[in-house]
């Protein structure tokens, strides 16, 4: 780019530096968002439709989960980045209605672009959102019904209507059913209601038998087996002992050699290592362990030496394993073997093998603190089995983010609906150019239930008309029965949400939308190319390779 000085042309960006401004750049901003909202919009609601992701190693990813498709596209342009955002923001504050706030998002953008081309200013449209997203929080925490985690017939159907949209929707009341008695064990009690920490909450994946086959086990489920045979299969009363420390004879840290020259000295020397082996196994035994659970290697006579006193162990189990097994057990993990004493022990009802599909897994069940439990996965494929991870993970999520806030509100756009109704009714109360940002807000919220009609076969134009009737009538909970293919009242259906998603879902979108409507220049820089005979070289390769 060059400005011009007194006739002679001055050079600020280098060259090949590409430069958009004004409405062009935001007409194509807003046309990038749009894009992305457009990939994922036929994925919304228990009729969307599954896409298949390719990554560049081949690997194929089968879901309709908004966040996993947006991380998985490999996005380029800069607008169409920040609606990843949008997705990644609301998984992680919700776990679920990526999608829905990413079609948000592209709505508002799309209406927006409506309202410059009328001439109002970006900024008057940028402030008429910032009123409107503001109103419709308050208008949903009016709306919204209080729960608590005793509530478990609301908090599983708030998990079904999360899994509704997902391949395992014929199996969601038995899967919400598991997922409500997972976070209902690892909820915590705090001064202003419940935390709930999902990392407590283990999922174990095992491809091969049904859907139903799927378990909840109440402790930790350590994706290994016994180091030996002759260990018991078994343990009642288990007294465990954590440790992170090799049960091997050590190796130099730097090269050595040892030279012997008398059979007798290497007899010694084999002698010594054995008797460190045994001493080890005998401070286990001394501290009454009888599981021991390893983050690093147990050499095969220590293997022999505890398999001989009755002991089960696991080795190279993973930290987060590790961690788990601490928190569940109340056992401390002990760095020197020599050092471990009966306090550190962990305490279980019981540890055993059991196999599943191929593998043998390592089960340990009545723990000391229930505050941790596992789930055991099936599927009968291993991409069925990760799409059925993506469910359980929103529906623990919108269990957990319900009884944390205490709030739900109902589903199927009937809460959108609601606030559409109070946001035109506040527009007129705003005046001015505002006005008609705060509608075009209003608007696009519509989004939302015309998208499950769409998706569900429905006529859009009928279904909104339906909706804003019953809405003006006073039938807050009426939206889009989309397995019945007409509008209904949601209560009695039971598709409930928590507070939390839809009020993200307006946060994230409207912050994006923003954003990209402030953006009027964009520089671009060219990516910069080594000078000939200068960078790496397949004779002389760079510090990365």
């Amino acid at each position: 780019m060059a400005v011009t000085a007194g006739g002679t042309p001055v050079l600020i960006l280098k060259e090949g530096t590409t430069r958009e401004r004004g409405r062009s750049a935001q007409s194509n901003n807003i046309a990038a968002a749009r894009a992305i909202a457009d990939a994922v919009r036929s994925a919304l609601g228990p009729r969307g439709m599954d896409k298949m992701l390719v990554d560049s190693l081949g690997d194929v990813t089968v879901t309709n989960d908004g966040v996993t498709i947006l991380k998985e596209v490999d996005v380029d342009h800069p607008a169409a980045k920040m609606m990843v955002e949008v997705a990644k923001a609301q998984d992680q504050e919700c776990g679920d209605g990526t999608t829905s706030a990413v079609v948000l998002a592209g709505d508002l953008l799309g209406r927006a672009e409506g309202l410059v081309e009328q001439e109002v200013h970006p900024t008057v449209i940028v402030n008429g959102y910032r009123l409107a997203a503001a109103r419709a929080t308050e208008l949903m925490a009016k709306h919204a019904e209080k729960v608590s985690l005793d509530d478990q017939d609301i908090l599983v159907k708030i998990a079904m209507t999360a899994m509704g949209s997902k391949a395992v929707s014929p199996h969601k009341a038995f899967l919400a059913d598991i997922a409500y008695r997972a976070v209902k064990a690892v909820a915590e009690p705090r001064e202003a209601g419940w935390s709930v920490d999902e990392d407590d909450i283990q999922v174990v994946k095992k491809a091969g038998g049904d859907a139903t086959d799927t378990e909840l086990v109440e402790g930790v489920v350590v994706d290994k087996e016994r180091v030996h045979t002759g260990m018991p299969s078994r343990i009642e009363d288990a007294r465990i002992a954590l440790i992170n420390a090799a049960l091997e004879v050590k190796k130099t840290e730097v090269s050595a050699e040892i030279r012997i020259r008398d059979p007798a000295q290497m007899q010694a020397f084999l002698r010594e290592e054995e008797n460190l082996l045994k001493g080890y196994v005998d401070a286990i035994k001394a501290t009454r362990a009888n599981v021991v659970f390893c983050q690093k290697g147990i050499d095969d006579l220590a293997q022999h030496y505890l398999a001989k006193e009755g002991i089960y162990a696991v080795r190279r189990v993973k930290e987060s394993d590790m961690k788990k097994l601490q928190k569940a057990t109340g056992g401390r993990v002990a760095t020197k073997i020599r050092e471990l004493s009966a306090a550190d022990l962990g305490h279980a009802k019981s540890v055993y093998e059991k196999k599943i599909g191929e593998d043998k897994m390592t089960f340990v069940t009545g723990c000391k603190n229930p505050r941790a439990v596992s789930i055991v996965l099936r599927g009968g494929t291993e991409h069925v089995v990760d799409e059925m991870e993506r469910s359980l993970e929103d529906a623990t999520s919108v269990i957990a983010v319900a009884v944390e806030d205490g709030r739900y509100v109902a589903g199927g756009g009937s809460i959108q609906m609601e606030v559409v109704r109070g946001l035109k009714d506040y527009a007129a109360s705003v005046g001015g150019r505002e006005q008609l940002a705060i509608e075009a807000f209003a608007s696009a919220l519509e989004i939302l239930p015309r998208t499950l009609a769409e998706n569900a076969g429905m006529d859009p134009i009928d279904t909104l008309i339906e909706l804003r009737s019953a809405h003006q009538q006073g039938k807050k909970t009426v939206g889009v029965d989309v397995l019945g293919g007409k509008v209904g009242d949601m209560n009695p259906l039971g598709v409930f949400e928590p507070l939390r998603v839809p009020r993200q879902a307006i946060a994230s979108a409207t912050d994006a939308a923003v954003m990209i409507l402030r953006i009027d220049d964009v520089i671009a820089s060219k990516a910069t190319k080594p000078e000939k005979g200068k960078g790496p070289t397949a004779e002389e390769p760079g510090e990365f390779d």
